[in-house]
Formats: structure tokens, sequence, C-alpha cells
């Protein structure tokens, strides 16, 4: 979302990678409810499909915004969240999955969000956990930050919003989370800047599979309780004022 950032998602080549599937599962089990019935919305980021389709379906009417294309319908909007291009107070609900990180300055995006909703609507946000996991994974996709619990709910508070619910997700998985990013440290991997579309690590179907599986068990928890860690943050939030 910046001049010279990072382009498409990841999920615009690979819509069935286990990490695309089971974010779209336990975002609809985190955050469903705080949205449902909102008659007009925003799917902001909408490159990242896979994510979104439930979002779409639990409101009335969504219009679709993103800063590359190719993700985007024929009636999408191409755009950046740094500059929305919509009237003030015209969407009951906001979505921003893995958007709000590739942002800078932060702050300008959230004014954005939170001129853009009206008065009590909601916004919905996912952004990647932990500034220790930052690698040159976060390099290529054109991150600015990572985040925690408390550095989500602050931003958003300063933003002028009240958080409904904050919790992590990908509980289940984050030790194989944590290696991975120990791997990617020793190896000393390096890239120049953001890439135009990142690839995802190549997996076997079987392992596919299995992480979706494993998956599973943060979105029953997620029904019952918010998630003390994991490698994503999800945040609810209501506009204030």
């Amino acid at each position: 979302m910046t001049e010279h950032g990072h382009g498409g998602s990841p999920s615009i080549a690979a819509p069935d990678y286990w990490w695309y599937v089971a974010r779209a599962d336990l975002l609809e089990q985190a955050l469903r409810d705080l949205v449902e019935g909102a008659d007009t919305a925003l799917d902001l980021g909408s490159a990242d499909g896979p994510s979104a389709g439930w979002f779409r379906e639990a409101v009335g009417r969504t219009a679709s915004l993103d800063i590359d294309p190719r993700g985007l319908d024929a009636d999408g909007v191409c755009g950046s969240a740094l500059a929305l291009p919509f009237a003030d107070a015209s969407f009951d609900a906001v979505a921003a999955f893995d958007v709000i990180e590739h942002c800078d300055p932060e702050a300008e995006a959230l004014a954005e969000v939170h001129r853009v909703l009206r008065p009590g609507g909601r916004f919905l946000m996912s952004v990647p956990a932990y500034t220790w996991a930052w690698t040159d994974f976060d390099v290529a996709n054109g991150h600015h930050r990572r985040y925690t619990r408390r550095r989500a709910t602050a931003a958003l508070e300063r933003a002028g919003f009240r958080v409904e619910r904050a919790t992590y997700g990908f509980a289940t998985v984050f030790p194989l989370f944590v290696a991975e990013r120990a791997a990617r440290r020793v190896s000393r991997r390096r890239v120049s800047g953001p890439h135009d579309i990142v690839e995802v690590p190549r997996v076997p179907r079987a392992l596919n599979t299995t992480l979706r599986a494993m998956c599973r068990l943060d979105h029953a928890l997620l029904g019952r309780a918010d998630l003390p860690f994991g490698s994503s943050v999800f945040v609810g939030a209501t506009r204030l004022g």
C-alpha cells in the first residue's frame, strides 16, 4: 500500500494453500458475529479473496478495493488504503485481512477506515504477529511491521475504535511457525525488497491436508475463548463518534 510496496497476494496463485483456507475458517469463527447482517461493507485488500468470501456472505452489499487489479472482480476498485476513494460514513462494516501491515503510515490507513465507516460501524482486521518473527519473508511481502495483540488493540484505540474482540490465531501450528522462522534466521536469507507476488512454500498434498486439519482445533477453541498466542492477530472493533 506504499508507492513502491508489495503487489498481489500469494493467494492469487495458490488459493488452496492450507494457510489461506484455514485463515478463512478462523476469521469467520472469530469475527463473523460482529458484522452479520450489516448492510453495506467494504472488502479492503480484496485480492486476498480466499479469506474474505465469508465476509461478503455475511453482509448485504460489498464494495471491493485493492491496490493490485489482478485480484479484483470487474466491478472492483483499484486504489490505496491510504486514500480510500469513498465518501465519509459510506459503510457499515470494513474488513482488512493482512492489509494494514503493508500500509505506512499505519495511522493514516486506520484514519481512512475510520472515516469511511459510519458511527457504530464495525472494522475487522487481521495482521501478522510478533516482531521477533520478522524475516526475509516479511521484507519480500512488503510488510512494515508485525503485531502483538496489545499493539494491534492500542493502534485501533488511538484511531477512534473500541475493540470488541482481539485474539491470536494459528495457535495449534504455532510450534511449526517458530521452527520455520528460526530456520530462516539460521540460513540468513536476504531479499533486496518487496516482491510482486511472493511464492508460498511448496508442501505435499498430504501435509497441506494435515495442517488444515490441525487448525480445526483453533476453530473449536475460538468458539469458546480468545487464544493466548499464535502467528496472527485477529481484531474486531467498533467505530466511536
